[in-house]
């Protein structure tokens, strides 16, 4: 009788049952889009690559272009956007 209600309250609510009874909070899903673009470091903060290398490099200097290199950290306003996208990490 309990497992007939259990299943029946399950297609009713949606979401994940534990073992005795009770009701999981669904999982949330990572956007796949940021997932490829951002990591986060060790102290939370968000890494991304560096902007503005992809064409007209013939118009800057070898030290922008040099300054250009690897990765960048994200701004605190920006990176609080990005971590909703990224809920574990």
């Amino acid at each position: 009788m309990a497992a007939g209600l259990l299943i029946q309250r399950r297609r009713i609510c949606g979401g994940a049952y534990t073992d005795e009874g009770k009701r999981e909070m669904p999982k949330l899903k990572t956007k796949s889009g940021a997932k490829k673009r951002f990591s986060l470091t060790a102290k939370g903060k968000v890494r991304a690559g560096q902007a503005g290398k992809r064409h007209n490099m013939i118009k800057r200097t070898q030290t922008q272009i040099r300054n250009l290199r690897g990765t960048t950290i994200l701004s605190a306003q920006d990176a609080k956007v990005v971590k909703k996208f990224l809920p574990y990490g």
